[in-house]
């Protein structure tokens, strides 16, 4: 059980400060990933952007996930077949949703970032980071978009999973970093004390904090608890 995202993310930090010297890039999965990625990069000194990730909605049950799409240099989708089948998903339907969803994706690059380029992932050390990951569909698109951008090393780091889950991950990343991986699982909120909803406003905070306190000294100030 963590406190918050703030106490998951100063945790997690202490497995990953030997990437420190490194030359790391956080990537964090809005909204709740960001906090706890603000941690990792205040504790590794790092830059921390984001990665956006749009679920692909299901013709008529928009809630229901038929896939998952990135953006970024290399838009990435991936797709449940089993289930676009049982549904008779067409062909044409995906293609509207991607498109639509990738227009949604760059609308909230655009905000989150409020006018910054996005940090290239080329050469470096990729830390990707959630507050938790249940069935793994948008995290999966995630590290599969980021690979494509050529990382040195890709790790993937959370506070709570499922270890199903992370063996379906595995083959995506060179690491993962994982507090606990509780079974039976249930939802990723059922592991903290605090599970408020991060808000737009809080993480163009975050990012804004991260970037001007990195430009200025090699350490970034604590978020807020």
């Amino acid at each position: 059980m963590f406190k918050d995202r703030t106490a998951a993310g100063r945790e997690l930090a202490g497995h990953l400060l030997r990437y420190r010297d490194q030359n790391p890039l956080v990537l964090a999965l809005p909204r709740g990933g960001v906090p706890v990625a603000y941690e990792i990069a205040r504790a590794l000194a790092a830059p921390l952007d984001i990665v956006v990730v749009r679920k692909l909605g299901a013709p008529g049950q928009p809630e229901l996930g038929i896939g998952a799409v990135v953006d970024g240099d290399h838009p990435q989708a991936v797709f449940n077949p089993a289930l676009m089948d049982e549904l008779g998903v067409s062909k044409d339907y995906l293609e509207r949703e991607v498109e639509r969803e990738l227009k949604e994706v760059a609308r909230r690059q655009a905000a989150y970032r409020g006018g910054r380029a996005p940090e290239q992932a080329e050469g470096r050390t990729v830390i990707v980071v959630d507050d938790g990951i249940a069935t793994g569909g948008s995290v999966q698109a995630a590290l599969r978009g980021i690979r494509r951008g050529r990382p040195k090393r890709l790790v993937l780091a959370v506070p709570v999973a499922p270890p199903d889950t992370l063996e379906l991950l595995r083959p995506e990343v060179d690491e993962i970093v994982c507090l606990a991986t509780p079974e039976p699982f249930g939802a990723v909120g059922s592991f903290y004390k605090n599970f408020e909803q991060t808000s737009d406003a809080e993480v163009v905070r975050l990012l804004d904090a991260a970037h001007e306190a990195l430009s200025h000294s090699p350490g970034l100030p604590h978020s807020r608890g």
